[in-house]
């Protein structure tokens, strides 16, 4: 099948070898500054030009470019929208904004793979263990012993939480549901309140935050240890105030993207493994070979 890869990052690359190597005729476009081998495109209409399927990046983003951190110079969303063909399918990461308005009105078809179960689930496991790699050389101990708090328990909190305390991490998780709460008690963990943090977030070696919603304010953050490191794993807007971290003189990072850059191959593969489902439910098996 005839397609075309457009921006993205480390996992998207990958995804374009692996799409090849299953014998299809892939065209990439976005991707100059990465080392894919296969050819590409010399510009955007050459990259679009009879494809079948357009994949687009994981978050697309929704302001008036794409997400291409690869590419050699930047690509209007709006221009991307009313390039693609109306026969083409578009297959995004998160579809919103400009393009997706910009879609709408030309009447595309966008499915979007990051609704699926099967790629969030692979998306926070890979999340969680680059996670790990981060809190191990962050930290001046080891995670054996370590004090760590995961606020949040979604998908990336539990994959993260217990990986941390099969390590050995005296782990506290925070949540907002008492259903959430039994099943933190019940796996051995800690359980918290996220929404009464304040006073209860001394003595961490860690705090990792999981919640795309603004929970560590300045407030929260001015109890914390100087010691203490601060990662931030939600994806925009983020729920870390860094601005104030950084005035008070804390360890903070943000990890967005973090499966494009810890493992882009095994996240590469997730996403090509939910767009063959998506391919066979929506009764486009044929275009697989």
């Amino acid at each position: 099948m005839e397609v075309a890869v457009i921006g993205g990052d480390g996992r998207i690359e990958a995804l374009a070898r692996l799409l090849d190597r299953d014998g299809h005729d892939v065209r990439c476009y976005g991707l100059e500054r990465g080392d894919l081998a296969l050819p590409r495109a010399g510009s955007l209409g050459e990259a679009l030009e009879g494809a079948r399927a357009v994949i687009l990046p994981l978050p697309m983003g929704g302001g008036e470019e794409l997400n291409a951190p690869l590419a050699a110079s930047p690509i209007p969303a709006r221009a991307l929208a009313e390039a693609i063909s109306p026969d083409a399918l578009v297959l995004a990461g998160k579809p919103e904004g400009v393009f997706a308005k910009a879609a709408e009105a030309r009447g595309l078809r966008v499915a979007d793979y990051f609704a699926r179960e099967e790629l969030t689930v692979k998306n926070a496991a890979v999340t969680a263990e680059g996670a790990l790699e981060i809190l191990m050389r962050e930290l001046p101990v080891t995670l054996l012993g370590a004090k760590v708090l995961v606020v949040g328990f979604g998908r990336i909190g539990k994959f993260l939480a217990l990986r941390l305390h099969l390590l050995g991490a005296r782990v506290t998780v925070s949540a907002r549901k008492p259903e959430d709460w039994a099943w933190i008690q019940s796996l051995g963990l800690e359980p918290a309140d996220t929404g009464c943090l304040a006073g209860a977030v001394r003595g961490f070696d860690a705090v990792v935050n999981t919640v795309p919603a603004p929970v560590l304010d300045r407030e929260i953050l001015r109890e914390l240890d100087k010691s203490c490191f601060v990662l931030d794993l939600a994806s925009r807007p983020g729920g870390v105030d860094l601005a104030a971290a950084e005035e008070l003189g804390l360890r903070a990072q943000w990890a967005l993207g973090l499966p494009g850059k810890a493992a882009p191959e095994t996240a590469g593969a997730a996403i090509r493994d939910t767009i063959y489902h998506m391919w066979k439910e929506l009764e486009c098996s044929q275009w697989k070979g």
